[in-house]
């Protein structure tokens, strides 16, 4: 079973979307976690914006990195820069993936704007995503 842990600052956005994202696009074999560095409540725009393309994060609760300490991970995904600075090393993961973007918790704006610019680092991240999957970045197989 492989093994891969997305890291952001929050793990309430972001980190949470490519979690919801991996785990509809890979198969059962894969073992996905997310976690933040300064865990908060799942936010409530990102559980909208990952509705819209059906894909149910509701249930998802934030962890620290920290709660994972124990597992070798195979793959660990930084989606912002802040994650990347603070995580710690993972001499053990096959490889390390690191893609910034924009923390959509620090928009504002009325709900369609919000609603909207969340969609669209929802899209951000399924690209960065699908895009590993296609070409064989995120395998089962031992690299």
């Amino acid at each position: 079973m492989k093994k891969i842990l997305i890291l952001c600052t929050g793990n309430s956005c972001r980190s949470q979307m490519a979690d919801g994202i991996l785990k509809e696009n890979l198969p059962n074999s894969f073992l996905i976690k997310s976690a933040g560095t300064k865990p908060e409540p799942v936010n409530k725009y990102a559980i909208k914006a990952m509705n819209l393309i059906n894909i149910n994060i509701s249930k998802n609760e934030s962890n620290h990195i920290n709660d994972f300490d124990s597992i070798i991970f195979d793959y660990v995904i930084t989606v912002c820069d802040n994650a990347l600075e603070i995580c710690p090393v993972f001499n053990n993961a096959i490889k390390h993936i690191h893609k910034s973007f924009r923390d959509p918790a620090k928009f504002k704006g009325n709900l369609k704007d919000t609603l909207n610019f969340y969609s669209e680092i929802r899209d951000e991240i399924s690209l960065l995503l699908i895009k590993l999957i296609k070409e064989d970045i995120l395998k089962e197989e031992s690299c």
